[in-house]
């Protein structure tokens, strides 16, 4: 299968510091391949470069056939790449609907219309509801979102990014912060979610990714230490070593 998403030979540096060491990974459709590594690894700097938030110093980042590593992040969304954040950026005061109705409007470039509410634009609320009702929270969708939990404060933000119809998701740690039955519900919504986009996961809950990902990279020191299914790297030395631990 070609891929949705792929990276050649990235680097990124910080005056002496490779924050991204040569890295070269894929994602197809119907895939998560998750990325884990030690704290200080190049995760976030990474997802950052995929994301068009930072411009490699050299590699490429390509999108289905079309290189976008010189596109800034608007059009990279527009060409159906969205992100999650570690930290959950919801508009609080606002009901979990009208969250997501920000979203839809803006991904179809709409901006408010003043002196007519934006619940009477049926084309926002319906493609709201859509994405609400993916992640479960259809009998919430007017709830305020400060009544609500973390866990659901996180799934607000799944809705959200799915609300811009994207093909390749790219979530930071969707599990931070949670709960473990938090986290198990999210696993499974992500589970749900995998066979329509291709999903590039990092996530610090082992649990979580050996029971998602197609695929696993480990990032050690801005560089692919190994690429592997989850079992094989579950079971490399090197791996265990420098990031699993021996439990």
């Amino acid at each position: 299968m070609s891929p949705l998403l792929r990276t050649e030979n990235l680097v990124k540096r910080y005056s002496g510091l490779l924050a991204t060491d040569d890295v070269s990974l894929s994602l197809a459709h119907g895939q998560i391949h998750a990325l884990i590594g030690p704290n200080g690894a190049g995760k976030t700097t990474l997802i950052k470069q995929l994301a068009g938030e930072l411009r490699p110093d050299s590699g490429h980042v390509y999108l289905g056939d079309t290189e976008i590593t010189a596109l800034p992040t608007e059009d990279r969304a527009r060409m159906g790449l969205a992100r999650s954040y570690q930290i959950t950026s919801i508009f609080h005061g606002f009901t979990v609907l009208e969250n997501v109705m920000l979203a839809v409007q803006a991904q179809q470039g709409h901006s408010f219309r003043f002196w007519k509410s934006v619940h009477s634009d049926k084309r926002l609320t319906e493609s709201a509801m859509v994405a609400i009702e993916r992640v479960g929270l259809a009998a919430k969708a007017h709830i305020v979102v400060d009544a609500m939990a973390h866990g659901e404060h996180r799934q607000i933000e799944l809705a959200m990014v799915l609300a811009a119809q994207p093909r390749v998701l790219l979530l930071d740690e969707p599990m931070a912060g949670m709960s473990q039955a938090e986290s198990e519900a999210m696993t499974t919504l992500l589970g749900s979610l995998k066979p329509d986009y291709g999903m590039l996961l990092i996530e610090h809950d082992m649990q979580a990714v050996f029971a998602l990902a197609d695929t696993v990279s480990v990032l050690v020191y801005g560089k692919v230490l190994m690429h592997g299914t989850p079992a094989q790297v579950k079971n490399d030395p090197a791996v265990r070593e420098a990031y699993l631990g021996e439990e």
